[in-house]
């Protein structure tokens, strides 16, 4: 028989055992700190040189390059995690790269939004550049002659507006003219797995938003790539052969910040973060620090109360003639304000309620921004942020349910 000491230390020692399954304790009984590895996949402790976007997830893309006449959809952003860009990458393994396609701001990210960027040849290996933007934001045939197979690597910022994602569909409805496969290289969301703002309505539809989708759709550009596919949102409904090389160790809840700014205006973290909630100010007489080095972190205009933080917009990298050039801005300093989950509306109520002129603060830009009328009207009108909010919930809630079919993470 089992004495009754016996049995209680048996019993204790599972208790123990059960309570501390999973935690590991040092050599004084407290709680070690999970290791790097261990939090690999575990939201937000992956760092960023844990994390493989599709460019360094090489094994999977370079054998079906093989013997290929190969074009790149790329900038700036198409680095590997050593910083070699992908167009050297490729070169080092003996890719037969023919041509490099560029986007909104260029190849070398240089452009200013909205600038015409030309044809040329990259000075560092001779390769011809095709711009993919102003009068050419879809490839025509002739430029894709020659061509076996398309790459695209872009780093998007997950908000409708940011072109890239615009430049992707133009793409793959070229791919699928012309019977080319295309290869999206994909990389993270620095916005997650967010997902907020208005549904665009097809009749705003434009270069800075052609699709049903919010403002924040917490895609990455590879898995928008697969919806624009299955929704047939391509002219004709035609589809492209799409195959996406995904990323490693990653999920949307984590924290990505981005290695190269991925455009003139979007300096660091702090701007990406605030871009889908600033941006709406391009579509009024307030200027988002354009011209200044705090670009989407800082908000102003000469016809907002004076108060103590200014700022005056000048000739920049980035910026050639910015809003209120020379002119004194009062609005409010954000490069310090603490991280936003979604769109913060709050800014730009302000904004239009302490306006000089109220007739004056928006321009016909802000709908096609906003992908809808109803948002200045709601402004207009005088309603809450809470109110706004209440009338995107539907749009959301079936964008998710479609957004579900395209999730590879």
């Amino acid at each position: 028989m089992i004495s009754n000491s016996v049995f209680k230390n048996t019993v204790l020692f599972l208790v123990l055992s059960i309570l501390s399954c999973g935690n590991s304790f040092d050599a004084k009984g407290k709680r070690e700190k999970p290791k790097a590895h261990d939090t690999a996949n575990k939201p937000g402790q992956t760092t960023i040189a844990e994390i493989k976007t599709g460019a360094d997830n090489y094994e999977k893309y370079l054998p079906i390059l093989k013997d290929k006449k190969v074009g790149v959809v790329t900038n700036q952003t198409g680095i590997l995690s050593n910083k070699t860009h992908l167009v050297d990458f490729l070169l080092e393994k003996k890719i037969n790269l023919q041509k490099i396609y560029a986007p909104e701001h260029g190849f070398r990210g240089t452009a200013d939004a909205g600038e015409l960027v030309k044809d040329g040849k990259d000075t560092k290996t001779g390769i011809a550049i095709i711009s993919l933007y102003g009068d050419n934001k879809k490839p025509k045939p002739e430029q894709l002659a020659g061509i076996d197979i398309l790459i695209f690597d872009l780093q998007d910022v997950g908000a409708r507006f940011y072109t890239y994602i615009s430049s992707l569909h133009y793409v793959m409805e070229a791919c699928a003219e012309n019977k080319i496969p295309l290869l999206i290289l994909d990389r993270p969301n620095p916005n997650g797995n967010t997902i907020d703002g208005p549904i665009l309505e097809k009749e705003n539809a434009s270069f800075i938003g052609m699709h049903p989708i919010p403002v924040l759709h917490g895609l990455t550009i590879g898995e928008y790539g697969k919806m624009i596919n299955g929704e047939k949102w391509l002219k004709n409904g035609v589809q492209c052969d799409l195959t996406v090389i995904p990323c490693l160790n990653y999920n949307k809840e984590m924290n990505y910040p981005l290695p190269v700014k991925p455009s003139p205006n979007l300096p660091n973290d702090q701007a990406i973060n605030l871009y889908a909630s600033l941006c709406f100010f391009e579509g009024t007489n307030v200027s988002l620090g354009r011209g200044t080095e705090q670009q989407f972190q800082i908000y102003g205009s000469p016809f907002l109360p004076k108060t103590n933080f200014s700022f005056t917009p000048k000739p920049n990298f980035g910026s050639k003639d910015p809003l209120h050039n020379g002119k004194v801005c009062y609005g409010e300093d954000l490069s310090k304000a603490p991280r936003v989950k979604g769109i913060e509306l709050k800014w730009l109520l302000k904004a239009y309620a302490t306006t000089s002129d109220k007739t004056k603060f928006f321009i016909p830009f802000f709908t096609k921004l906003a992908g809808t009328k109803k948002l200045q009207e709601q402004i207009e009108t005088g309603m809450t942020e809470t109110e706004i909010k209440k009338s995107w919930e539907k749009g959301l809630e079936d964008f998710r349910k479609i957004r579900k079919k395209y999730e590879i993470y």
